[in-house]
Formats: structure tokens, sequence, C-alpha cells
């Protein structure tokens, strides 16, 4: 009986952690993108960039980089520059990294705007090594 209380426990904890996380679909995420405000000539290079940062999830933080550093939400935002990881918001998007880790990709959208103005789609590695040339349909969005 401990045993399965203990399973259900867990499942309940799994569900409660993930049920912040939204996972866009790409039509989805085109119909936010343009209430963000991005661009649409430049829109089929941000769900590239999206899809192969985070998969188009909210809550992804990816694994520690080379440099100790990590990738925060959607756009995968680095918290070496651009967020804090602890303590309160600042560097250079002034920003909680966990504030880039829920539905409302308003401060993620923004920051994102921040960084490519600075670097260009450049900047996210996601991007550079999947979508040159190589961009998907969003037609039907």
């Amino acid at each position: 009986m401990a045993r399965l209380t203990v399973v259900v426990l867990f499942v309940l904890a799994t569900f409660w952690l993930e049920s912040d996380a939204k996972r866009f679909s790409r039509c989805e995420l085109v119909r936010e993108l343009r209430r963000q405000g991005f661009p649409e000539d430049k829109m089929r290079n941000w769900v590239c960039l999206v899809e192969n940062e985070s998969g188009r999830t909210t809550s992804k933080v990816g694994p520690v980089n080379k440099n100790g550093s990590k990738d925060y939400g959607l756009f995968q935002i680095n918290d070496k520059y651009w967020c804090t990881s602890s303590g309160p918001a600042g560097k250079d998007c002034n920003v909680k990294c966990s504030d880039l880790l829920t539905d409302d990709i308003t401060k993620a959208s923004t920051c994102a705007k921040k960084i490519f103005k600075r670097h260009g789609f450049n900047a996210w590695y996601g991007w550079k090594n999947h979508c040159q040339g190589a961009l998907p349909d969003i037609s039907g969005c």
C-alpha cells in the first residue's frame, strides 16, 4: 500500500510540475508570435528557431552548457548574459529566468527581440544549425 501511495504522489507531482508548461502547435505558435509583434517577414525564421531550441515548449530548461550557464524557455535564453537564475530580475533583459518559463511569453518575447536586435538569429545555435535555407511551412497558419 505504501508503494502505491508513493507512485500516486509521484504521478500527481509530475502532473503538477508539468501543468505550467505549454507546448504550442506550430500554428498556435505563429498566432502567438504575431500577437507579440514579431515581424511577418521573419516569422518562418522565428518558428524554426523555437522549434529547434525548445520544441515549442515554454517550460524547457536546457542542460548545463560548457561555460556553466543554462538556457530557459521557448527561445532558450541564456542566463550568463540575459536573465538571472537566482535573486532579483537583472542582466541585459532585466528578467528572472523563471519568468521565461511561463505560458505568458511576453517577457520571453521582449528579451528574444532584444537579443535579435543585437546579434540576429546567429545568437541561437538551433537556428544556425537547422534553419538556414530550410524554413518550416506556415502557409496554413
